[in-house]
């Protein structure tokens, strides 16, 4: 996170070279640079860790922008390939996602990986010089068609035509002895470096911004995670305590006016020592807010929990006046009903607790007053940012936010 802050304020972006062993991510980097920088053989795997190159270019609001070279895509062990696609995208603000033929599975499922962290993606088809025009427009149609299926399928989103390109060509030539040998050719890499240089002037600065805004709010949420696993039992044990309170006074009361003014004033109690416990203060608008909450999911079940209340209460009150004409024996069935009314107690308290829970863990993760989270500040730059604004309609979204169901009380 301090490494992307720093880029952010050096307005130093970060384009990143992705893709399987072999396919010429070295030989694209030394193109797109024209010099001969980084290492490469016609032996796949020569990278064995990044490399960042400057890339000389001038982009406005940019001071540089880097070329990281990565290492290929293990075909073998998927959690590493995942892993890898996964840094790839931390540390990148862009990425070019190199293909040789037609994009497999692997390179799909790296494609998926990239996408669920929001990451935008170039697909480039390197080595096009090898493919007839006939074919190479085919193939062409082939990869667009397999990512946006996948990428239509699973985002909704839509990713750039590939671009083809040929880093290192070569052409057979019969020498004078009658040999034939292949001489190196100048690259062809000119399409892609006018689409990235474009892409850069319209959108440099917003994903440059918009990286940072995502890798906090992923900071934030590991946070936010890690403190809901240890806060849960504490919660749990309120929720426990006030629950066991409001059924011990209910089932020990037996008029109803009472037991809805003991419960209302419990639940009350149990919101307040929950926010406290989520670090959350009440008052104001936020008060306003959880309340209204509170009564929308609970209109149905206080409903029901009051005309159960009523009828049971009313059953034991009846038993109650009858016994000194039944001589104690209409005394028997109210310990079942007062029973049935500290259940249903118990049960509204911990759903209460529950919705409150729910409702403080979400509000932590919008921030506060003078000091919003990142999802928050993201919101509004998007509200007030066209090149923002243009920027989340054109490029995939990140996945949604982790489940943490497991996580509360």
């Amino acid at each position: 996170m301090d490494l992307q802050l720093d880029r952010l304020s050096n307005r130093n972006l970060r384009v990143a070279v992705f893709g399987r062993v072999g396919v010429g991510k070295s030989s694209l980097v030394n193109a797109l640079i024209g010099q001969e920088l980084l290492a490469t053989d016609v032996a796949h795997g020569c990278t064995r860790q990044q490399q960042a190159l400057p890339w000389t270019i001038s982009i406005p609001g940019l001071n540089t922008v880097e070329l990281v070279d990565t290492p290929g895509i293990d075909e073998v062990a998927a959690a590493a390939r995942a892993r890898l696609a996964a840094r790839v995208a931390l540390q990148s603000d862009l990425v070019l996602l190199v293909l040789d033929a037609d994009i497999s599975r692997v390179e799909l499922d790296a494609l998926e990986t990239l996408m669920s962290s929001g990451k935008p993606v170039l697909p480039v088809l390197n080595r096009s010089d090898c493919c007839p025009p006939e074919q190479l427009e085919c193939l062409l149609q082939s990869i667009s068609q397999r990512i946006q299926e996948r990428c239509y399928r699973n985002h909704r989103a839509k990713i750039p035509q590939p671009i083809s390109v040929s880093a290192a060509p070569r052409k057979a030539c019969q020498q004078s002895d009658g040999r034939v040998r292949s001489e190196r050719q100048p690259a062809v890499v000119n399409p892609l470096c006018t689409a990235v240089i474009h892409l850069l002037q319209e959108q440099g600065q917003a994903l440059l911004a918009l990286n940072a805004l995502r890798q906090a709010e992923r900071l934030q949420q590991q946070l936010e995670l890690g403190r809901l696993e240890r806060r849960r039992h504490d919660a749990q044990s309120l929720i426990g305590r006030y629950a066991a309170l409001k059924a011990t006074g209910v089932a020990a009361n037996p008029l109803v006016l009472l037991d809805l003014a003991g419960g209302m004033a419990c639940d009350t109690a149990l919101v307040v020592q929950l926010c406290k416990l989520y670090d959350l203060p009440m008052g104001g608008p936020a008060a306003r807010r959880l309340m209204q909450r509170l009564s929308g999911h609970n209109a149905m079940l206080g409903g029901v929990q009051l005309g159960l209340q009523l009828a049971l209460s009313g059953l034991r009150q009846l038993l109650l006046i009858a016994a000194p004409f039944s001589g104690g024996l209409s005394l028997g069935p109210a310990a079942p009903v007062a029973l049935a009314q500290a259940a249903l107690a118990v049960h509204t308290t911990r759903r209460t607790g529950r919705l409150t829970a729910r409702w403080l863990v979400d509000q932590r993760g919008r921030g506060r007053r003078g000091n919003p989270a990142p999802t928050t500040l993201m919101r509004r730059l998007i509200r007030s940012d066209t090149n923002m604004q243009r920027l989340i309609a054109d490029w995939p979204q990140p996945s949604s936010r982790p489940r943490r169901d497991g996580l509360l009380p």
